[in-house]
């Protein structure tokens, strides 16, 4: 008879529970550590997360984790992981930084290497302007001092 796996309860900050496998919860160092601190039975209480980023997150922890496991069994290739990964981080730019945020609160090195991974790809290539506009950040540096960062950092911009 198979065993019942065994059972870890997240509550988001705006106070949604997550019942999930404990491996999967596992995949955070943060939830880990908390787990050794209190009792498993507990509610693990995530205050800087949103229901919203956890789902997300807890989806790319499962996935994970059954990839794992079917590459044990030969069932998987990293391949397939990769382009599951790579549709993944497709989402709105918000998104993407609730993500990293999340990644590095919860202490999932993989999801932050690739949520990180994936802002790099979009600057990559990029002068400043663009990166700025694509980021809507306002240049708050004078043309001068501009220009004098261009003249003391002129390697970077060869």
């Amino acid at each position: 008879m198979k065993s019942t796996p065994k059972k870890i309860i997240l509550r988001s900050s705006d106070k949604e529970i997550f019942e999930v496998v404990e491996a999967v919860a596992m995949e955070s160092q943060t939830i880990k550590n908390l787990i050794e601190d209190v009792s498993s039975d507990d509610v693990i209480p995530l205050d800087n997360v949103t229901a919203r980023i956890l789902a997300k997150v807890l989806e790319y922890c499962k996935k994970h984790v059954d990839a794992a496991a079917a590459n044990e069994n030969k069932n998987t290739t990293d391949d397939e992981l990769n382009a599951w990964d790579a549709d993944f981080v497709k989402v709105d730019q918000n998104t993407l930084v609730d993500l990293i945020m999340a990644a590095n609160f919860l202490n999932i090195k993989s999801l932050l290497d690739l949520t990180c991974k994936t802002v790099a790809d979009m600057i990559r290539g990029k002068t400043p302007e663009e990166i700025r506009q694509t980021f809507n950040i306002k240049n708050d540096y004078t043309p001068e001092e501009e220009e004098e960062v261009r003249r003391e950092n002129q390697w970077a911009f060869e």
